[in-house]
């Protein structure tokens, strides 16, 4: 696999050749890739096309990986000092006297940590991406810290983090780790990788894999055992960092960066549900990370706002689509994702809704947000949008089927034609959603979370709601169905049963049995009870986002849904009852 278009050099640093590779405009901020382990810097494929629209992107193998020569002897060729003599001549080549924002994936990480704390690089580094590789010092006080003051927490956060680190004590013994590479394990592990880590092919690894990797070893042994026992004590970032967990790793715990405020003035933390690889699983979120953090860097503006609410961290550039956009709950969500830094798409059949929407929601805080327009029962348009979604902005990491109708009536005043309308939007629109979109999440293999409006007629009976009703019960328990088929794929999903909530429903409902004149005075009469109620969709909204958080199951939102649910469990009788009285319109 090559990285096309890329303008290669040969950058000599002590007794090793490197090969850089660049793409984008010289003039423009420069941002630095350095891979990881067993990788070479083609691992940055598909995130550094993308970034070389809006910077001069640098990319190099790493000595003894990839093109670039391995040093000799590889004892002590590889050594966080010589690592550093690297980066340094890198630097100098592609910006000789600039800055570079550095960012680091796994072993790429490790090394840029040194780089981003020792005193002569100070002022060569603008900012720092770290993800899936800790500093070696700091991971070396974080095990100091349990071991002088255990608990039974500590103890369990040491054993944790000693079971995922299995690989780091294979990788100390000698001549077997290189036999392994150089034979079956070599062979391996491409199939290994897209089967357990889910990371597409496409030529990836390359076929210096073996080399590389038994040549990486020697990362581990000249470094590991004598930084983590003897740790540095000024290992201070002297530029801004920002920190990708993600929440899947195998083989970091998240505990080891609870710490990392003392070492790090100024840091900024995200975190996704994918697994290690994530230069290769989520390239797209990455890239809208880093270039938002890059830019707010460099003093310029991002597409959106930096995302300062509470959930930003957690959502911050992932992809959110919500269908019924518009409008009411589901704009109010479209709002609180953005808000969180999600990249958002705004679904909605009216155009102009969904069109405003996306455009607010780049103004509080989406790196980008776009605007769709399709009716959710329309089995062909889903189909297309999903393609188009998947093709243009990446797979969604959330989905929220929230587009909605209301209709009342009895059931003897529901005709065919209302039971097909209600049911091909409140029913067939979150069947399309959830198997488009949620085919997509789980092919893909990192996870995800679809969330479904119901509501809480879903479990309270009403003689006035049937075909309603009976439409968000479906919701409901299509809901816990899915959640139980996609657990072992890492996708939780959720129904929200949000209640009385002050949205536009109501006045657009249909009642079912009546004239047009009573209709109109139905529907002006139940949303001014619904305004006297007056519970605001962002609300409801900021429920959604702490149900993805948390993976809750079935989250009733006002407090009526939550006081039917429960009497749905423990008093149906008394609740059948209820449902006998005539509503008040």
């Amino acid at each position: 696999m090559t990285l096309q278009g890329a303008r290669e050099r040969w950058v000599r640093t002590g007794d090793v050749e490197l090969c850089v590779a660049e793409l984008g405009d010289p003039g423009r901020p420069t941002v630095m890739l350095v891979h990881g382990y067993p990788d070479s810097k083609e691992v940055w494929s598909e995130v550094a096309p993308r970034l070389a629209d809006r910077f001069h992107v640098v990319l190099y193998d790493v000595r003894g990986h990839g093109r670039s020569t391995a040093p000799k002897p590889l004892r002590g060729g590889f050594t966080l000092e010589k690592l550093t003599d690297d980066f340094l001549a890198v630097a100098d080549a592609v910006s000789p006297g600039g800055r570079v924002h550095l960012v680091g994936h796994d072993w790429g990480s490790v090394q840029a940590w040194e780089f981003a704390t020792v005193k002569r690089t100070e002022g060569r580094i603008a900012s720092f991406t770290s993800m899936s590789g800790p500093s070696l010092d700091h991971f070396g006080h974080w095990i100091g810290g349990r071991l002088k003051r255990p608990t039974p927490r500590r103890i369990g956060q040491l054993l944790g983090q000693g079971v995922k680190s299995w690989y780091v004590y294979a990788l100390h013994t000698p001549v077997l780790p290189e036999l392994a590479w150089r034979g079956p394990l070599g062979k391996t592990w491409p199939r290994i990788l897209e089967r357990m880590e889910k990371v597409p092919g496409g030529g990836y690894p390359t076929s210096s894999l073996p080399t590389d990797a038994a040549h990486g070893a020697w990362l581990y042994r000249d470094n590991v055992r004598a930084r983590l026992g003897r740790p540095r004590a000024d290992a201070y970032a002297h530029a801004p960092v920002q920190l990708i967990t993600p929440l899947g790793d195998a083989f970091l715990s998240e505990r080891l960066y609870d710490e990392l405020e003392q070492w790090v003035p100024q840091l900024t933390r995200r975190t996704l549900p994918a697994k290690h690889w994530i230069p290769r699983s989520r390239p797209d979120q990455l890239v809208s990370w880093i270039t938002e953090f890059v830019t707010s860097v460099e003093g310029g503006r991002p597409k959106g706002v930096t995302a300062t609410g509470k959930y930003a961290d957690r959502f911050g550039g992932q992809l959110v689509l919500v269908t019924g956009a518009g409008s009411g709950i589901g704009r109010a969500t479209a709002y609180a994702f953005a808000e969180a830094g999600a990249r958002v798409v705004a679904v909605d059949r009216d155009a102009e809704a969904a069109g405003r929407t996306a455009e607010m929601s780049r103004l509080i805080g989406a790196p980008d947000a776009w605007a769709e327009t399709v009716d959710v029962s329309d089995e062909q348009a889903m189909e297309k949008l999903a393609e188009k979604v998947a093709a243009e902005y990446g797979v969604v990491d959330v989905l929220v089927n929230n587009a909605g109708i209301g209709l009342s009536g009895s059931f003897f005043d529901t005709t065919p034609q209302d039971w097909k309308k209600v049911l091909d939007v409140n029913l067939w629109g979150v069947i399309h959603g959830c198997r488009l979109f949620g085919k997509q999440m789980a092919e893909r293999g990192q996870g995800g979370h679809i969330v479904n409006t119901a509501s809480a007629a879903a479990y309270q009976p009403s003689k006035a709601l049937p075909a309603y009703s009976a439409s968000k019960a479906a919701v409901l328990m299509l809901s816990e169905c899915l959640r139980a088929e996609l657990a072992g794929q890492d996708i939780g999903v959720t129904a929200i049963c949000p209640g009385f909530v002050n949205t536009s429903i109501t006045s657009t409902a249909h009642f079912a049995g009546v004239d047009a004149d009573e209709e109109k005075r139905r529907q002006k009469k139940s949303a001014r009870l619904y305004g006297l109620r007056n519970y605001p969709p962002e609300k409801v909204a900021d429920a959604i986002l702490r149900a993805v958080v948390r993976g809750d199951a079935v989250v009733p939102v006002t407090p009526e849904a939550r006081g039917a649910y429960l009497m749905s469990r423990f008093t149906p009788k008394a609740l059948r009852r209820i449902a006998r009285l005539e509503p008040p319109l």
